[in-house]
């Protein structure tokens, strides 16, 4: 009996006409990198007014500079380092189960029963402590600036009234 070919269908490789059922293994390979720079972290800071304001990052860095010269600059940095924080933590939580997985395969040189799992787990444990410290970073950054909120509430609530003057139309009762 002849084997019939399919041409590929839609797909830009065909991939759905090229399936091989007779492999029973298959491999987990998770999609994400994880980048590190080996730069200068070195900020030079500019002058007071010079243009540094609550956006601009370090040259090298992932936080906005810490000038702090108004409430919206401590938010500012302190949003970026939640959210730095937060993203980080995933990411090295990600590498602590990956790094166990694959020190789980390394065979156990005494030939102990659970041994490479055991050597995996002390391994992984320490930058799985690294992820929880990330996170605490995060939380400790917004927790940061809502203690800033509380402590000069008065100060803030001072200025406030006269930023937020009402921008609608006004009624001039004096042209008639």
């Amino acid at each position: 009996m002849a084997m019939s070919t399919t041409s590929p269908g839609r797909g830009a490789n065909g991939s759905q006409a090229k399936t091989n059922k007779s492999s029973s293994y298959t491999a987990f390979a998770p999609g994400f990198t994880v980048n590190v720079n080996t730069g200068s972290k070195t900020a030079v800071p500019t002058p007071a007014g010079g243009g540094g304001g609550a956006g601009a990052a370090h040259r090298d860095g992932h936080l906005p500079e810490p000038y702090f010269t108004s409430p919206a600059d401590i938010r500012s940095y302190c949003n970026h380092l939640r959210a730095l924080g937060i993203g980080l933590s995933f990411e090295v939580s990600m590498g602590a189960e990956i790094l166990k997985a694959t020190l789980e395969t390394v065979p156990d040189p005494e030939g102990r029963p659970f041994g490479a799992k055991l050597r995996a787990r002390k391994v992984a444990r320490k930058m799985r402590k690294s992820a929880d410290a990330l996170k605490d970073a995060a939380v400790n950054a917004a927790a940061c600036y809502a203690a800033f909120q509380q402590e000069f509430e008065e100060e803030i609530n001072r200025v406030r009234h006269r930023a937020r003057r009402p921008q609608g139309p006004r009624m001039d009762w004096a042209r008639q």
